[in-house]
């Protein structure tokens, strides 16, 4: 990470990096990637314009790093959690679920930002379309190791994926207990197994420590 204060022949540069990174994704998701300028975010940050271009070479080197951030943080945290050892489908399916309650891992919102960003980028929309691939394709052969057939971890990751997806899509408002209380159906649906009291229990308490960090 970069330190918080780098020094310039014009004085120090108060704003790192890190900083206009974390900056241009809180506005591409509050305000669509239109928005993301050097000019708004210097003001953010209360910085001159000029130290923009210590970190990136214009405006389109940074959205390119945004693109980067997204994929190293969402898609990455999809995958890793897909391929984590797990005894059966119903551990495997909860280590997915782990992205869903913590943004920290997986940022549904700036998921949502990419996606519109896309629609108006051509080049965006190859990038989502084979994000999309990767993380399904993760999550099928996490069914294909605990002994699904090709085509059933094809179609049990896509409505695993696509359900999540369009939870998203839709904005629904529904809080963890509730969406916990229904966490045994989920897992019958997406796995044709029975959850045990343990893994329940697990999630619950890997849920409750997460949602309580903030």
């Amino acid at each position: 990470m970069l330190a918080r204060t780098r020094k310039s022949p014009k004085g120090p540069v108060k704003a790192t990096k890190n900083d206009w990174l974390r900056s241009a994704v809180k506005l591409l998701v509050t305000e669509g990637v239109d928005q993301v300028r050097v000019l708004p975010l210097s003001s953010k940050l209360k910085v001159s314009r000029s130290s923009f271009y210590w970190y990136f070479k214009n405006r389109q080197d940074l959205l390119n790093q945004l693109l980067d951030f997204w994929s190293e943080t969402n898609t990455k945290a999809i995958i890793s959690h897909a391929e984590e050892p797990s005894e059966d489908a119903v551990d495997g399916v909860l280590h997915i679920f782990e992205c869903w309650v913590d943004e920290r891992l997986y940022s549904p919102r700036l998921d949502m930002a990419v996606r519109n960003w896309a629609r108006q980028s051509a080049a965006v929309r190859r990038l989502i379309d084979r994000a999309d691939e990767e993380r399904l394709a993760a999550i099928r052969a996490m069914y294909r190791r605990h002994g699904y057939d090709e085509e059933d971890a094809f179609i049990r990751a896509r409505v695993l994926y696509y359900m999540q997806v369009g939870y998203y899509v839709l904005d629904v408002k529904e809080p963890m207990e509730t969406r916990l209380s229904h966490l045994e159906a989920y897992l019958r649906a997406f796995t044709g197994r029975e959850p045990t009291a343990a893994q329940i229990k697990r999630f619950r308490d890997f849920t409750r420590t997460r949602t309580s960090r903030g």
